[in-house]
Formats: C-alpha cells, sequence, structure tokens
C-alpha cells in the first residue's frame, strides 16, 4: 500500500477544551492526559494536574454528559505518597477489572519515571500497589534482552540515558511507561500494555503478586516475543506508546495510542489507531494507515509542550467513540468519531503479514 497520497475516509470531530488549568496551586501550571471512565451515571475524569516546577497530582472531574462537566474539585485526590512518585504522579489511565478499578499511572522520582498501580473499589479511596513494571539498569535489560539477537538500535538510542548510571544519589533505570490495562481478563488473565522506547509491549498473569524481579528477568529473556506494535508510519516512526484502554467490539480489540515523529520543530504527537484479536491481543490485525487525528489548532500546537494530542481516555454513546487527550501538554481536550466507521476503516487496512 503506497503511503504518498492515502485518502482520509474519516470524519473526526474536535469537540474542544473541556477542562484547562486554574488558579489552585496543584494545577496552577497545566491538566492534561486525563483517565476516563463511564461508571453509574457518570463519566468520571483523573486528570494529570501539574503544579510549579513539574511537580504532578491526580485531580478530578465528573461528566453528566460527553461533553459536560458538572463537578470538579479543587484538590488532588492521588498524589505523591512513597519515594518512587515523590516528584509525581503522571498520566493515569483506569478500567474495572471484576468490580476493582484499576489506575496506572507513572511514578516519577526525580529521575526515574516507572509505571505504577492504584486500586480501588468506590473510586474515593484508592490503595497504591506500588511500582509494576521492571526495575533495571540499561546494561542488565540489555543482557536480558538480547539473549536471543540484537535489539532495535532505537533501544539503545532511546534507553541508554547518555551512559550516566546515577542521578543525584538515585541508580538511573530503564523507563517503563504508559501502562495501560484491558477492560477485562482475557483467558482468565490479566493483560496490560507498557512501553519501553520504541515499542509497545503486552504483559498477560493471573494476578499482580507474579510481577517479581524473577518474572521480569524471565520475560525480558524473551522480550521481543511480547513487542504488539512498532512504529512503522511516518506519523510513527520516532516512537510509540499505548494510549487509552482498549475497547472491546466483535471485530477485535480497538487501541487509540499515540505516535511521535520528529520534525525540525521537535517531537510531534498523533492520535493512532490499531485493531488487536480479541483472544490473543498480541496479534495486530489491521492499523490505521495515518493518525485518527493531529495537532492542528492553536491550543494543540502552543502549550507547555508544543504540538501534542496525547490520548489517555474514552467513552462510547450509541456508535460515537469520545476520545479524550492532552492538548499541548496545558489542557484537555475531546475529539469524536462514528465507531463503526472507525471500526471499518481499520477492516479496509488489515495487515498482509501476519503474525
Amino acid at each position: 500500500m503506497a503511503n504518498q497520497k492515502l485518502e482520509i475516509m474519516l470524519e473526526v470531530k474536535k469537540e474542544g477544551v473541556i477542562l484547562s488549568k486554574t488558579n489552585n496551586g496543584f494545577e496552577i501550571d497545566g491538566v492534561l492526559n486525563p483517565a476516563v471512565i463511564h461508571y453509574g451515571d457518570f463519566i468520571h475524569i483523573f486528570y494529570r494536574a501539574v503544579a510549579k516546577f513539574n511537580y504532578s497530582s491526580i485531580g478530578y472531574a465528573k461528566l453528566k454528559t460527553p461533553l459536560e462537566v458538572v463537578e470538579r474539585l479543587d484538590v488532588p485526590v492521588i498524589f505523591s505518597q512513597f519515594e518512587y512518585e515523590q516528584h509525581g504522579v503522571e498520566d493515569p489511565r483506569i478500567v474495572r477489572i471484576d468490580e476493582i478499578f484499576y489506575l496506572s499511572y507513572c511514578g516519577f522520582d526525580g529521575v526515574n519515571a516507572l509505571g505504577a498501580l492504584a486500586t480501588s473499589t468506590d473510586l474515593i479511596n484508592w490503595t497504591k500497589q506500588g511500582v509494576i513494571v521492571p526495575q533495571l539498569m540499561f546494561d542488565e535489560f540489555k543482557r536480558l534482552a538480547e539473549s536471543k539477537g540484537e535489539l532495535n538500535e532505537k533501544y539503545l538510542r532511546y534507553n541508554e540515558h547518555e551512559r550516566i548510571k546515577e542521578r543525584k544519589g538515585k541508580k538511573v533505570l530503564i523507563w517503563d511507561k504508559n501502562v495501560v490495562f484491558f477492560p477485562r481478563r482475557i483467558n482468565g488473565k490479566l493483560h496490560f500494555l507498557h512501553r519501553i522506547k520504541p515499542d509497545i509491549q503486552l504483559v498477560c498473569i493471573h494476578e499482580l503478586s507474579e510481577l517479581t524481579p524473577d518474572f521480569w528477568q524471565n520475560y525480558l529473556l524473551h522480550f521481543k516475543d511480547y513487542i504488539v506494535i512498532s512504529p512503522k508510519l511516518k506519523h510513527e516512526i520516532s516512537y510509540i506508546g499505548g494510549g487509552c484502554p482498549p475497547i472491546e467490539t466483535k471485530e477485535g480489540w480497538l487501541l487509540i495510542y499515540h505516535g511521535v515523529h520528529d520534525t525540525e520543530k521537535g517531537y510531534v504527537y498523533c492520535a493512532c489507531v490499531a485493531l488487536l484479536d480479541l483472544e490473543n491481543p498480541q496479534k495486530e490485525l489491521a492499523r490505521l494507515p495515518y493518525p485518527l487525528f493531529k495537532p492542528e489548532l492553536d491550543w494543540e500546537l502552543k502549550g507547555e509542550v508544543n504540538n501534542v494530542c496525547f490520548p489517555t481516555g474514552s467513552c462510547v454513546f450509541g456508535d460515537t467513540l469520545y476520545i479524550y487527550y492532552g492538548a499541548a501538554d496545558e489542557q484537555i481536550a475531546c475529539a469524536s468519531v462514528s465507531l463503526s466507521e472507525l471500526i471499518k476503516e481499520l477492516l479496509a487496512n488489515k495487515k498482509q503479514d501476519e503474525k
């Protein structure tokens, strides 16, 4: 398929900004990258709120309809309590599995950014489960992950950290973030995506207690087997990462993720879409050959970080899929698209070289 002249068939509507920063100290520098879940009579939004000096916590807002905010708290609901998150709780995603809410996020300690988890049964009281990704320095990661052959050169470029092994008295670890859970067990197992640049990887386990150092060492020995999606298209060629929790459809898991490409003005973050197999989400069925949407409007082009559309949450009403995203790392916006038309477009772009 030639990528030079792709006819864009989908109509995506930019619904506009739904949350902006306020004068409250915890969100005075920006709001972005929201976790979104439709539960009960409301849409619940847990969003990254940025205070001075890039210190992040998680704020909360409630929507009655996809675009109508009816409540917003003036204090954060999740904030730093432990060393692994002492400089910030960032970029949440949320799902409900077996009557438990799983809110994954990035814990930043000032040096390392690692995927962590909090759980709740009521969306009010949260129990921190700690870091749930591997905590390894680059040399150990490389030794394990290359046991079956050399890695893509980008793994070295993005994860070596200029060969610095210690900073601020802490070991410099592989950054592993964008942890996104599937919204139900598949064949009895929990599945979650995570991202060690440049690809998206998959983990499947029966219980969280399995995520031990031994588990991760064995996982990394077979690292290439767990890569779900790799960047291959022009708009995502630098690196990709998980976005919204996958949406179950009869054709497969609809995965909205972010794709990044470099330009003379810096990185550009777009919303991208793929379709994964329902029973074996390791298998990519189709991928949209163009961005679902990209930075075009003023508040997407200019902000704390320019040229960013960073999707992290969604909800479906009828045939309309609403996608919530961080705009230029400063505001939260929403875009909508026909779910059936999106699936149809994906099916028209099925992979020819299926795994």
